[in-house]
């Protein structure tokens, strides 16, 4: 952990609840949270898993950027981040974040802020796996 920022490195080896016990609350009266998981469907079509590539080198420096500037921004106590690289099947965790803030309306405004800014500025490429076959995804996350 560098500081309050905590980013978990790809693969998601900690499974979401897991980071958060590794979330520091000293000095805080909320936390917020935020774990997206992979749908089964995609419209009509079944969901096999999604497949992510990562730069690596550059995924956690990009994370832990967002989480200081989250934490400078909102005025928020902590930040922990995880995305997984890698297949992912259906109702398995994607990417998680925590915020520990000492009032809950920064926590809130923070963890949206930081799922948005991830899918904007991470260096994380998405490949759906579907029933029908597979397609990149467009920008980032």
């Amino acid at each position: 952990m560098s500081g309050r920022v905590l980013v978990e490195e790809a693969p998601l080896v900690l499974q979401p609840s897991e980071l958060l016990k590794r979330l520091p609350t000293r000095g805080c009266g909320a936390v917020v949270s935020f774990v997206g998981i992979t749908r089964e469907t995609e419209g009509e079509e079944a969901v096999l898993r999604l497949e992510f590539d990562a730069w690596k080198d550059h995924l956690t420096p990009v994370l832990e950027r967002l989480g200081e500037e989250a934490i400078a921004t909102f005025g928020i106590g902590f930040v922990a981040l995880a995305h997984r690289t890698g297949s992912v099947g259906p109702q398995e965790p994607i990417v998680a974040i925590h915020v520990a803030s000492p009032h809950r309306k920064e926590a809130f405004d923070a963890c949206s802020w930081l799922i948005d800014e991830l899918k904007k500025q991470a260096p994380i490429w998405k490949k759906e796996v579907t029933s029908s076959g597979e397609t990149w995804k467009e920008g980032l996350g």
